[in-house]
């Protein structure tokens, strides 16, 4: 039996990934002054939602503790942009430079820091006897 801290459920930080997606997506909407419904974020976001997609597969296929910044963090978010930006482009939205930035920028913060929160609870809030094996 291991040592390691039990793996939280998968679901929790799937879903919280796709929100986060959408909310890009709909913001990004907003900032331009264009339509907000279900649909049209929905169209924005897909590219986006598909890239997560393929993260989380490629996350659960080698076993990573999904819940960590370095490495299933880093990875789910630069899958999610590269390919995001690749769809987009490929389906034929375009991608400037300026939005490139954004969307590389809002996306860490929003795949990062939901994992670097939960990394830092789930250190201070471990039993007396996981902290004397740091």
């Amino acid at each position: 039996m291991s040592d390691a801290p039990a793996r939280p459920p998968i679901y929790p930080f799937v879903l919280t990934d796709a929100v986060l997606v959408i909310a890009f997506a709909a913001i990004g909407r907003s900032s331009h002054g264009e339509a907000l419904g279900v649909l049209d974020i929905l169209g924005t976001a897909w590219p986006f939602l598909a890239a997560l997609l393929l993260s989380w597969v490629i996350v659960r296929l080698t076993d990573r503790d999904h819940s960590r910044v370095w490495p299933a963090g880093v990875l789910i978010w630069a899958v999610t942009v590269s390919s995001g930006l690749a769809l987009r482009i490929l389906f034929g939205d375009t991608a400037a430079p300026a939005f490139i930035i954004v969307a590389t920028i809002t996306l860490a913060v929003f795949l990062l820091v939901p994992r670097l929160v939960w990394q830092l609870f789930r250190r201070r809030h471990r039993t007396p006897a996981a902290n004397t094996e740091m």
